[in-house]
């Protein structure tokens, strides 16, 4: 039997990861370092991008069974109320060939997970926290803080954003701290205010602020992420957050945004952090996955959704390719301008969603004019299937 290909991280992109490699013929061995598999946080949104990956995966059906369908994406002023830019979603599946969703994230996960765990080609270890690795010209040998070694055909670094891989290999350090603080929660939709819409994913925008909600499971939870600029810092994904911070910075917010926001007495927070696009993902038989290869802020929804195509892109090469250090170069060179891409334009996004003043204004004005359409047709860059050698017409 073939050497396992190794994996450090059993988030979204670790096992998409280890399920592509399987479905394509690879053994398969992931390790992560929690007890158990789980996903921290609570709802993401799927652009139509991404659903070609459920597709390569096998996981559509898992995942539209969980899955909320918005009918829109609709900004507000958080100060005025006033509606700023509406993209309806029913045109999706005709202009892209899929719909817009969103999900939790633990369900994601669970539907990664639960198709993992059905292919004997994959072996999932929980409790083995990478330390180093050392490659040679027939594999690599990944040693773990707790003790032991796993020798593997190849090694890919998928764990996240405080990767031990990316600083074995790129060795830049820790991310940039964007200075943006999120704070999320999720409220059962039965005690949701009347007059706060189920069915839009909807963002209240505000001077370094804005406030986003979204249904979850089915329509069964609201979702709710409260991003403000802070200096405050702390790594982690599961934090608790302070509510007295979190109203002095939403004080004088519509009183709909406010009246949300009451309904939760506790919070989880974490700082929002991303890094510069930038090559050097791969080292031979060792490369980088999801945001371990680039990180990026949450402002353009697509964090799990390039993680996933970078799995099935990964897979793909290594089907195209005879050796694994050209398959993983191929693939790094396929991905980077992509995701490169997504981090520099989400980092935009920030800055429009925050706008105060005289900035305010000119967003507004520019984005009530836009045609829903023409904004729909504005993301075909990144909503068009994705494409690259080796994938199935």
């Amino acid at each position: 039997m073939a050497d396992p290909i190794l994996i450090a991280g059993g988030g979204i992109g670790g096992l998409g990861a280890a399920l592509a490699l399987a479905r394509a013929g690879h053994p398969v061995r992931l390790f992560e370092r929690a007890p158990r598999f789980r996903e921290i946080g609570a709802g993401i949104q799927l652009g139509p991008n991404v659903f070609h990956m459920f597709d390569r995966l096998g996981i559509r059906e898992a995942v539209a069974a969980s899955a909320a369908f918005p009918r829109a994406l609709v900004m507000r002023c958080a100060l005025g109320g006033q509606e700023v830019a509406r993209i309806p979603l029913e045109g999706m599946p005709a202009r892209y060939g899929n719909p817009y969703a969103v999900i939790h994230r633990g369900d994601l996960l669970e539907a990664l997970l639960d198709a993992c765990r059905r292919l004997p080609a994959i072996s999932l270890e929980t409790g083995r926290t990478v330390a180093e690795f050392a490659q040679d010209a027939a594999g690599v040998t990944l040693r773990f803080e707790e003790g032991g070694e796993a020798r593997g055909a190849a090694l890919i670094g998928a764990d996240g954003l405080w990767s031990r891989v990316r600083q074995l290999v790129i060795g830049d350090g820790p991310p940039t701290v964007s200075g943006h603080i999120a704070y999320r929660a999720v409220l059962p939709m039965a005690e949701v205010p009347a007059e706060i819409p189920r069915d839009v994913v909807q963002l209240w925008a505000g001077p370094r602020l804005h406030l986003v909600h979204y249904p979850l499971r089915r329509g069964e939870l609201m979702n709710l992420v409260a991003v403000f600029h802070s200096d405050h810092y702390a790594e982690g994904w599961d934090q608790a957050g302070d509510t007295a911070l979190l109203w002095r910075h939403f004080e004088g917010t519509r009183p709909e945004v406010r009246a949300l926001l009451a309904r939760i007495e506790t919070w989880r927070f974490w700082v929002l952090c991303d890094r510069d696009p930038r090559r050097g993902w791969t080292q031979g038989r060792v490369t980088l996955l999801g945001d371990a290869a680039h990180p990026m802020l949450q402002y353009l929804a697509q964090g799990a959704n390039m993680a996933l195509e970078d799995a099935v892109c990964l897979a793909d090469q290594l089907r195209l390719h005879g050796d694994i250090p050209s398959a993983f170069a191929a693939y790094e060179a396929l991905r980077v301008l992509r995701a490169g891409r997504v981090q520099v334009t989400a980092r935009l996004f920030g800055e429009i969603y925050h706008a105060a003043g005289v900035r305010a204004e000119l967003r507004d004005q520019w984005l009530a004019g836009r045609d829903p359409a023409a904004a729909r047709e504005g993301m075909a860059w990144l909503y068009e299937k994705p494409s690259w050698p080796g994938a199935p017409s």
